[in-house]
């Protein structure tokens, strides 16, 4: 998002709960939690307008409102049979909500979580059914939103995804970390701090293979880092570390990975070699065109790649 918005392109983030049933980390914040005064949401969009203006993201909306759905929890816990929670929200009914946003916002490219939620979230798998749903709803000429705004076709829809070399090299860059300090190096990784002993420690990660494109955002680390310190309830960061109420030690990269699910990515004719990787979202689109038309998800090839984006592109993503 940093790197978008600092490219000139429009960058719309849609979130879909406050937050409410996280764990607290600060200890003296702990009064916020659900089941004590129960202030966690509220407190929350204070640290997520920080989080906007560390990356230079100016348009954020809250899906049908703040605080329309309730955090879900996580699976098996009584808060996902609570009605009001984002779980529990009818996904053609919050897709009319998105959906009326991307007839409004006119967005090229959308990125959501993976249909796992990324670690198997309830409220992340919800998020992308919901994307991908108002992806389809938005494009219909036969559905009618909010406002009355016309249809318009999302070209590319991205699910964000980590490649499982990705996080075999976290862990060895943690383990060599760890080592460093035990020789009297200065690793600046928090001692108390655990290191993660498989990748289900981390987060669910994907073949390689399925991974389309890498985005190199390595100048605007230190934004994303600043973004990431301003969520200071659920995450602490110390310099490129960061860990969340688990204290499970991982590596915030400059280096983000995701799978283009439509248009489908074209079959590699070179399947036994590194796979091919688009390094840039709006990769084939002739960003002088759409936009001004409404353009069918198939009609771009997926495997062009753009050069920098004009300041007419559009980004949304829904999280």
């Amino acid at each position: 998002m940093a790197r978008y918005a600092a490219d000139g392109a429009l960058v719309t983030l849609v979130t879909c709960t406050l937050g409410e049933l996280g764990e607290i980390i600060p200890p003296e914040l702990a009064n916020l939690a659900a089941d004590a005064d129960d202030q966690l949401g509220g407190y929350r969009i204070g640290e997520l307008n920080a989080a906007c203006a560390a990356l230079g993201v100016t348009d954020h909306r809250f899906l049908g409102g703040a605080g329309r759905w309730r955090d879900s929890g996580m699976i098996g816990t009584p808060e996902n049979a609570d009605p009001r929670c984002f779980w529990r929200a009818d996904v053609d009914a919050a897709a009319l909500d998105l959906a009326a946003v991307i007839r409004e916002v006119r967005p090229q490219v959308m990125v959501t979580y993976d249909d796992d939620g990324f670690y198997g979230h309830p409220d992340h798998i919800q998020a992308h059914r919901v994307a991908w749903r108002a992806f389809q709803l938005a494009a219909d000429p036969a559905v009618t939103v909010t406002g009355g705004l016309a249809p318009w076709a999302v070209t590319k829809f991205y699910a964000s995804t980590t490649p499982h070399s990705a996080l075999t090299e976290e862990m060895a860059e943690l383990r060599a970390a760890r080592a460093r300090d035990a020789d009297g190096g200065g690793s600046g990784l928090p001692r108390p701090w655990i290191l993660p002993e498989s990748e289900a420690d981390l987060v669910y990660g994907v073949p390689d293979e399925q991974v389309t494109t890498e985005i190199d955002g390595t100048r605007y680390l230190d934004a994303k880092l600043a973004a990431m310190s301003a969520h200071a309830t659920q995450i602490a960061v110390s310099g490129h570390y960061f860990a969340l109420s688990n204290n499970v030690a991982q590596i915030a990269s400059g280096l983000e990975h995701y799978a283009l699910l439509s248009p489908a990515p074209e079959p590699d004719p070179q399947p036994a070699c590194a796979p091919r990787r688009e390094d840039d979202l709006f990769a084939g689109l002739d960003l002088e065109t759409v936009g001004s038309d409404l353009v069918a998800p198939d009609t771009v090839a997926p495997d062009t790649v753009a050069g920098s984006v004009p300041p007419r592109a559009r980004a949304g993503q829904a999280g």
